[in-house]
């Protein structure tokens, strides 16, 4: 008899993938850049404060309009650059986090270096505003 696939077990198939057509060190390295994921309050801890990567935390809701202008431009950002993470925290479901760090305004886009907050901005910015910052949180 055949079982049927897990869900977890495509999503490992869709990620061998995309490692296999991007380069497998990029996807399965702790230290690689250019990623963009998912967190919860559970997991800030270890893909954020723990990375020995920068990362860009986007504190978003799915009801913020400039929240879904924002996220897709910090992706491809992010992405381009490839030295730095973003990952993207829904505070309606991590109102804890989202308190914890005084989040009040959406957008609210914080980096994070070795643990500690070095930088933030709040609502949308352009896309030049976005580069620099990124500069800024790979480079100071």
């Amino acid at each position: 008899m055949f079982s049927t696939p897990t869900r977890t077990t495509l999503r490992s198939a869709a990620s061998l993938r995309v490692a296999n057509n991007l380069g497998m060190r990029r996807y399965t390295s702790k230290a690689a850049g250019g990623r963009v994921f998912e967190i919860t309050a559970e997991t800030f801890d270890h893909d954020v404060l723990e990375s020995k990567v920068p990362t860009i935390v986007d504190f978003y809701a799915s009801w913020c309009q400039p929240c879904k202008i924002l996220g897709p431009i910090l992706a491809k950002a992010v992405e381009k650059d490839g030295r730095l993470n973003l990952a993207k925290i829904n505070v309606d479901e991590n109102l804890d986090l989202a308190r914890d760090y005084q989040i009040t305004s959406l957008p609210t886009v914080m980096a994070f270096r070795n643990g500690e907050p070095i930088g933030a901005f709040i609502g949308m910015r352009p896309p030049a505003a976005i580069d620099q910052f990124i500069k800024e949180t790979v480079e100071n």
